[in-house]
């Protein structure tokens, strides 16, 4: 069986205190705006899920099939003994690493870094049924608050940072993500990185408004979270999705655009918030990417890229960087 061991980093008033201090900031903001993060709760991870399955939407599906072609030229280029997962969730696309890694011979040891107790906790049962002997050491955190890394894990350690979640992050997030992630590695370890690319701006908006409003429902849910979680009266019914390609900065936005001019009351941070008809609230930036840019805010925070992978469309791309 593997040996399974959990960390809990976060304080367990963390995220009440955290969408606290969002929804003060975000909701007096002169432009209105809530971070994505506080989709996920567990209506909203079972929404994303469905995204992803959705004909619109490709970046799973264009980031899996890089994976699946280049997994074994990830693992030699790597050969990390520590496999780290940023953002972990179920861990599924990183079975693909995993299984590189164990048939290259030099896989011991996966740490998936996740906010989810339960997601790692979930995952790490399956695990330990499917790789025998693998040292899973779960680390529940907040990656951009840094990795929090267990010491006793072997070197070197590739870090994954899948899925595109970069792109969440605004310019000056990112960067000083990156740096804070390169502090915490060391010569000979690895990152690989997932971007979704620029392309054509009706594709983009598909994959963020689809047709069967499937993430119409899943931007409204911030607003149940809200409700269940601040004792807010949101009336989801009041606001409509909308996405945006925003050409120049080169993502894509969305929001939520109140319907009629309205107020809602949030009394767990005693805040009344007036909305105009038609006024946006933002609630994702998913910035989009090309290979230089990547390559060059790697450089800027300290890494080197060493490898550069698209899906065969080039939709999406995995990158490969080093600390330097």
């Amino acid at each position: 069986m593997t040996a399974f061991e959990l960390t809990r980093l976060l304080p367990t008033d963390y995220f009440a205190q955290a969408l606290r201090s969002d929804v003060r900031r975000g909701l007096t903001a002169p432009a209105k705006w809530l971070p994505p993060k506080w989709f996920y709760d567990k209506r909203g991870s079972e929404l994303f899920e469905d995204i992803t399955r959705l004909p619109e939407y490709y970046p799973t599906r264009a980031e899996r099939a890089i994976l699946t072609a280049r997994a074994g030229e990830i693992a030699a280029a790597s050969r990390a003994r520590t496999l780290v997962e940023l953002g972990s969730g179920s861990s599924e696309k990183t079975r693909l690493l995993l299984d590189a890694l164990r048939e290259l011979g030099t896989l011991e040891d996966y740490v998936p870094v996740d906010v989810s107790e339960s997601a790692l906790r979930e995952a790490g049962r399956r695990l330990a049924v499917d790789y025998p002997g693998l040292a899973v050491h779960g680390v529940v955190n907040d990656f951009t608050a840094g990795l929090g890394l267990p010491h006793e894990v072997h070197s070197p350690r590739l870090v994954a940072f899948l899925g595109g979640t970069l792109g969440n992050l605004a310019p000056d997030e990112r960067a000083a993500f990156l740096r804070a992630l390169r502090d915490e590695l060391a010569p000979g370890d690895a990152l690989l990185l997932g971007t979704d690319l620029v392309k054509d701006p009706r594709v983009l908006v598909a994959a963020y408004d689809d047709a069967a409003g499937v993430t119409a429902e899943f931007d409204k849910n911030v607003l149940n979270v809200l409700n269940r979680e601040l004792d807010a009266d949101f009336d989801p019914a009041g606001f409509q999705h909308r996405a945006y390609w925003d050409a120049e900065h080169e993502w894509i936005e969305m929001r939520l655009q109140s319907v009629k001019a309205q107020r809602v009351v949030i009394p767990a941070v005693s805040l009344t918030v007036e909305f105009d008809a038609g006024e946006e609230m933002r609630t994702e930036i998913s910035a989009k990417f090309r290979q230089a840019g990547v390559a060059a805010e790697l450089a800027a925070a300290g890494f080197r890229l060493r490898h550069w992978w698209t899906d065969p469309e080039g939709r999406f791309g995995l990158s490969l960087a080093e600390p330097v």
